[in-house]
C-alpha cells in the first residue's frame, strides 16, 4: 500500500515521510532526541511515540491526545531482552514470550528502576510492554540508544483509533513527523488496537482489554498452563 501523501507534502506544514525513505530513521530519531511527538504505524494502528524517559514528552503526549494522566500509556521496545530489562519478567518463560511476541499484545508488569520517569504512570507501578510485529517501529526502538518509547494509539482521547494519517489530521501540528505506511487496516476489527494482558501474577493472566488478538492470546496462555485471575 502506498502512503497517502507525499514526502513534506503537507498543508499543515507538519513533516510527513513515507516509512520506506531511506532518510525515514534518521528523522525519526532526530525528532525524539528534541522531545518531540512522532505518529508512526504498529501492526495494529497508527500510535503516538515519544522517547519513555523523556519528561517534557511524556508529559506534552498526554497533552497532544488530550489523555488523563491517570491512564497509562504503554512502553514498545525491539525485543524479549528489552522487555526484561524494563518490566519484572523473571517469571515469565522465554518459550512462552517468544510465543505470544512480537505482535498485537500488550503484556502489562510490574516496571523496573530502568524506567524512570516519574511522568510515566504515576499512578501505577506497572508498565504495559509492546513488540510490534511491524519492521519500521522495531527497527526505530533498535537504533534509539536503546531506550523505550512511549506508545499511544494517534487520535484524541476518546475518539477512534486510526488506520489512516489523514484520519488524525487535526493532531499534525503538534507532531515532530508524521511516518506513512498508507493504510494499515482493511477491517474496523483492526481499530480494537492490541489485547492486553496483565501477566504480574505468576502462572495467572487478566484480561485488561480484549483487542485484536483474545483468541490466540488465551489459547497460548492456556498451553502453558495459565489461569484466569480471579481480581
Amino acid at each position: 500500500m502506498q502512503p497517502q501523501l507525499d514526502e513534506f507534502q503537507d498543508p499543515s506544514r507538519t513533516t510527513v515521510c513515507a516509512v520506506g525513505s531511506t532518510h525515514a530513521l534518521k528523522l525519526a530519531r532526530k525528532c525524539l532526541l528534541t522531545g518531540k511527538i512522532i505518529a508512526l504505524p504498529t501492526d495494529t494502528v497508527y500510535g503516538l511515540a515519544c522517547d519513555a524517559n523523556n519528561e517534557n514528552a511524556i508529559q506534552r503526549l498526554y497533552e497532544v491526545k488530550g489523555r488523563d494522566e491517570h491512564k497509562p500509556v504503554a512502553i514498545c521496545v525491539k525485543d524479549i531482552a528489552a522487555l526484561r530489562r524494563y518490566g519484572e519478567a523473571s517469571h515469565l518463560r522465554n518459550e512462552l514470550l517468544t510465543s505470544l511476541l512480537p505482535g498485537p499484545l500488550t503484556i502489562v508488569i510490574e516496571r523496573t528502576a530502568h524506567l524512570s520517569n516519574r511522568f510515566l504512570n504515576p499512578s501505577t507501578s506497572k508498565i504495559g510492554i509492546r513488540i510490534p510485529d511491524f519492521t519500521f517501529i522495531r527497527d526505530l526502538c533498535a537504533t534509539w540508544h536503546e531506550q523505550p518509547l512511549a506508545l499511544t494509539s494517534a487520535n484524541q482521547s476518546g475518539a477512534p483509533s486510526s488506520l489512516r494519517v489523514s484520519e488524525f489530521q487535526e493532531l499534525w501540528p503538534r507532531l515532530g513527523a508524521v511516518f506513512d505506511a498508507g493504510e494499515i487496516g482493511k477491517t474496523e476489527e483492526r481499530r480494537l488496537a492490541s489485547t492486553v494482558v496483565d501477566l504480574a501474577t505468576p502462572g495467572q493472566y487478566k484480561i485488561v482489554r480484549a483487542g485484536v488478538a483474545l483468541k490466540q492470546t488465551l489459547q497460548v496462555l492456556h498451553d502453558y498452563g495459565y489461569k484466569a485471575s480471579n481480581s
